[in-house]
């Protein structure tokens, strides 16, 4: 199966377009963890478990997991949602860009190490330093388009000589000329409804994944009224740390589950 299969799936079987972003920080996580050299895969694991019926994908950000000197823990994290949770995408978002040799290397470390249904990847090299995962045409290849930070217009606004933003020029290349095996997606911001919705005019059914809503802010009724497909599905709203921290008490894998059912909720009730 393909991933692009696999998500419309789990939008079908789970009711939901809400990805649960795993971003572990030690620091926050609850007492019965702390000291525990297994700490970030016991986390993430509970939080998988009480969460993925609420969720068509699973986000683990794996600068969270270097940083700790944790990559094993997240490869026994894959193994463990492959095993468990198999109808459940893994997204890795690593936002890789380099060309050749090194962009091939960092298709097989998501695809093969962590055995990833998708990475997100970083455009501005240009086409050559996605085709080494395009490549891999089971895998989705999630690029780079109007991200949420505020510093991202710094670039994704720059204008070509016909007025396009960068960011919609983006949108362009990867509906018009990268996506020949239906396996590109998007990264766009729910910070900036009103690109989501530029970007979907732009690209008609491609999946976004969209990051923002949550501890960063973003509205739940705009994000979906401007992103939804013709299908009324189509997207991969992303929440983190409201999420993951819901509680940092005894009762955390409840209040996390409670937030990613009332997430999901959400955005089911727009119409």
């Amino acid at each position: 199966m393909i991933f692009t299969q696999k998500l419309e799936r789990a939008w079908a079987t789970s009711n939901s377009m809400l990805t649960i972003g795993l971003d572990p920080d030690p620091h926050r996580f609850p007492a019965e963890l702390q000291g525990r050299s297994d700490a970030i895969f016991e986390f993430c694991r509970s939080i998988i478990d009480v969460t993925a019926q609420y969720a068509c994908a699973v986000k683990p950000q794996i600068a969270y997991f270097s940083a700790q000197r944790a990559e094993d823990q997240l490869e026994a994290l894959c193994d463990y949602i492959l095993e468990h949770h198999p109808d459940l995408p893994i997204v890795l978002d690593a936002k890789r860009g380099d060309i050749g040799s090194t962009a091939e290397q960092y298709a097989r470390e998501a695809f093969e190490r962590y055995q990833a249904d998708a990475v997100t990847v970083n455009p501005y090299m240009g086409f050559d330093s996605l085709e080494p995962y395009l490549a891999w045409k089971s895998k989705g290849v999630i690029i780079l388009c109007r991200t949420s930070n505020k510093g991202g217009s710094d670039l994704q606004f720059i204008e070509s000589t016909d007025g396009t933003p960068l960011y919609l020029h983006v949108a362009s290349q990867a509906a018009e000329k990268w996506n020949t095996s239906g396996q590109c997606a998007l990264v766009v911001g729910a910070t900036f409804p009103e690109e989501i919705a530029k970007v979907r005019a732009r690209v008609g059914d491609m999946p976004l994944l969209i990051p923002g809503i949550g501890a960063q802010g973003g509205d739940i009724p705009s994000t979906v009224q401007a992103g939804r497909d013709s299908q009324g599905t189509g997207m991969m709203i992303n929440s983190s740390r409201a999420i993951l921290y819901a509680s940092g008490g005894d009762d955390w894998r409840e209040a996390a589950a409670h937030a990613a059912r009332a997430t999901r909720d959400a955005i089911n009730a727009v119409r």
